[in-house]
């Protein structure tokens, strides 16, 4: 994964977007990712999902250049296609397609205004929403998905009544949330929520993940996502 030092970066919320997006989805065929940057979430799935074909779009010219030396690095190239451009215009959606079975996507965490801008124009756009937050991911992704498809979004746990809005403006229903606790005991960090146009026919279920204890200590769910993500489990910190 190409990325820049002092630029946005690949992160903890990306690796939880993919795990929960494969938790409820796992065999998806084709797979779609809106402002996708670097192509954190994008280059997992595709690695998790080697059968399906993917499609990732970003607006962002400094991300989109790190996109494609990331799909060209990783010889992706035949099954994951790219676009630069805002996903929420419309002749970008039409030559992209629907019917999407999994639909990804983790928007910008702050409405302007509300957080100090990065000094790095990257990072601050992949903070602040600049080009529409949680309502404009829920929105597409409504219209793009498949009718039996999964939308799965990440954002600021705080950031839910407004995804609950969203969700009923476009016609989706919750079904799960995962909740991102950095460290237990303390607040949550973010949460993913999967999204269906049914609605759910039980509760809508809870995960918290944290993977440190009270003490700091590695949990089972650092272990977990560190072998998701491909990794060998490391000694002692």
């Amino acid at each position: 994964m190409f990325q820049r030092r002092k630029g946005h970066r690949f992160s903890s919320d990306d690796m939880v977007t993919a795990w929960a997006a494969m938790q409820v989805c796992p065999a998806p065929q084709r797979v779609l990712d809106l402002g996708c940057g670097l192509g954190s979430v994008l280059l997992h799935l595709a690695w998790s999902v080697p059968a399906a074909s993917l499609v990732g779009i970003e607006a962002q010219e400094v991300s989109y250049a790190l996109l494609e030396r990331n799909v060209t690095h990783n010889a992706l190239g035949e099954r994951v296609a790219i676009y630069n451009g805002d996903f929420r215009d419309n002749s970008l959606q039409a030559r992209v397609g629907s019917e999407f079975d999994l639909v990804t996507g983790t928007p910008p965490y702050f409405p302007p205004g509300t957080a100090n801008d990065a000094v790095d124009e990257q990072r601050m756009r992949a903070r602040i929403e600049t080009r529409g937050g949680i309502e404009a991911y829920v929105e597409t992704g409504s219209r793009m998905m498949a009718n039996d498809g999964w939308l799965v979004l990440c954002g600021d746990s705080d950031t839910e009544s407004r995804l609950h809005s969203a969700a009923l403006a476009n016609g989706l229903h919750l079904w799960g949330r995962v909740v991102f606790v950095p460290r237990s005991g303390r607040p949550a960090l973010f949460s993913v929520w999967c999204l269906r146009k049914q609605p759910a026919a039980d509760a809508v279920w809870e995960r918290v993940l944290s993977p440190r204890d009270a003490q700091g200590e590695r949990t089972a769910d650092a272990r977990m996502l560190r072998a998701f993500s491909g990794f060998p489990e490391a000694g002692p910190v």
